[in-house]
């Protein structure tokens, strides 16, 4: 692959094209990737890939019409073709008031090294050895009786990003994962779990053997669910669910619905939406974060922020366009492909730890339901309306009784978010995360 320098040069040529083919302004992006992936299944081999790949996007405006086109192919031929295409394309397109690059002067400064990238790439027989592993530590949780399969896997990624403002840079990115699914139980009885590891480093990644019996010992403490009354009762949201409705705020607060008015949050900014006690962080320059960058997409510098302090709604999050649609300025959360415009998009959004460990926030329930599983995406957010399949398993006088599946939650996030409380328990696992997290007020539909 070529070096930064290779790409930015690509890159500041191809704009200059734009520019005498009659652009009055563009920006474009380079992505370059490598990946090698594993997969086994009950001990035998399924794949061993490796990919290589490339992907070039040009972005032109004349006035306020834009058009964006992309193309892997990198020939002197084909990147004209590419200009020409993308101007004429912008000519023909319909006005957006609200599109175009950053003003010069708003550019980030500064490029801060956040160690996103790995240079260690691992030998194939090294993904083979993390995914076995994997995969027989879970096959050896006694009651697990067969395997969806295990993967193991490494990616790498260059980015280069230069407009015509002047701004270019370029940056790169690692990844490395390894998980396992497997079943337990036998014939109408059966019960599946999974568990995984991710990270940016190779030395960060949790061991495959201990990845592969959390996962057995997930599916086995499923067996035999039972099923429950409908009732109202406290909810507790294990992490790898209660990230989910993270997830649903920094929806409710993109820019781009924000300005479409179709936010069941779109009054509520400056106002208390969450408890006092919660707090949650976009913070985009977490070392080695799964969703960590040094600039967003349209070359601004991102900042870290709470997005709710102290229960309160403090931000949008923005892109240059819904910014100026809402006649406000970008957060600096704009993300972007080669062949689609910059939208908004948070980087590593957590709720920060409460004072309760997981163990204190279960024992002052009588009776209630601990979600380890949601399915479905029954989450209206114009309303805030709220109601999911789930499975997990039933609380009573503070212990983890029997497990409960075939079941649906119901709220409305409004209401939710503001009786929630939040353990002590918060991991980084997931680039969007949370601790384990209390609801009250909610209905479980049962039998």
């Amino acid at each position: 692959m070529p070096d930064a320098a290779d790409r930015l040069t690509l890159l500041t040529d191809l704009l200059a094209k734009a520019k005498r083919a009659g652009a009055d302004a563009a920006d474009a992006l380079l992505v370059e990737g490598t990946s090698l992936s594993h997969a086994r299944r009950m001990g035998k081999l399924e794949k061993l890939e490796r990919a290589e790949g490339q992907d070039l996007g040009l972005r032109v405006f004349v006035g306020k019409q834009q058009a964006i086109v992309s193309s892997s192919d990198r020939s002197p031929r084909a990147l004209g073709e590419l200009v020409e295409r993308a101007v004429a394309m912008a000519r023909a397109a319909p006005e957006d008031p609200h599109c175009g690059i950053a003003n010069a002067a708003d550019l980030a400064k500064q490029i801060p090294d956040l160690d996103l990238y790995d240079p260690n790439e691992p030998a194939a027989e090294s993904l083979v050895e993390r995914a076995r592993a994997c995969e027989e530590a879970a096959l050896a949780v006694k009651g697990v009786t067969n395997s969806e399969g295990a993967d193991a896997s490494w990616g790498a990624s260059h980015v280069a990003l230069a407009a015509t403002n002047g701004f270019a840079t370029s940056y790169a990115r690692s990844s490395h994962s390894v998980s396992v699914a497997v079943i337990a139980g036998k014939d109408t009885g059966m019960e599946r779990d999974y568990d995984f590891s991710s990270t940016i480093h190779g030395a960060d990644l949790q061991p495959a053997a201990e990845v592969g019996r959390r996962a057995g010992e997930k599916a086995v403490r499923r067996l035999d669910p039972r099923k429950v009354a409908t009732c109202k009762v406290p909810m507790v949201y294990d992490p790898r669910v209660a990230n989910g409705l993270v997830r649903h705020l920094a929806g409710a607060i993109n820019g781009v619905s924000i300005a479409r008015g179709t936010s069941f949050l779109k009054d509520r900014l400056g106002q208390g939406v969450f408890p006092a006690a919660v707090t949650i962080i976009d913070d985009p320059f977490r070392r080695r974060g799964l969703a960590s960058k040094p600039v967003d997409g349209e070359g601004l510098a991102p900042q870290r922020r709470a997005v709710i302090d102290r229960g309160v709604l403090t931000t949008w999050l923005l892109d240059l366009r819904s910014a100026r649609q809402l006649g406000l300025k970008s957060t600096g959360h704009a993300a972007r492909g080669t062949s689609s415009p910059p939208s908004p998009s948070p980087s590593n959004l957590y709720l920060e730890p409460g004072k309760l460990s997981r163990a204190a926030l279960l024992k002052s329930i009588d009776s209630g339901f601990y979600v380890t599983e949601l399915i479905g995406m029954g989450v209206n957010g114009i309303t805030g309306d709220y109601s999911r399949g789930a499975a997990g398993f039933w609380i009573e006088k503070g212990e983890l009784a029997y497990p409960v599946s075939e079941v649906t939650i119901a709220g409305n996030l409004k209401d939710m978010f503001l009786n929630l409380t939040a353990a002590d328990d918060l991991e980084f696992r997931y680039g969007i995360d949370a601790p384990t997290l209390r609801i009250d007020g909610m209905t479980l539909a049962g039998r």
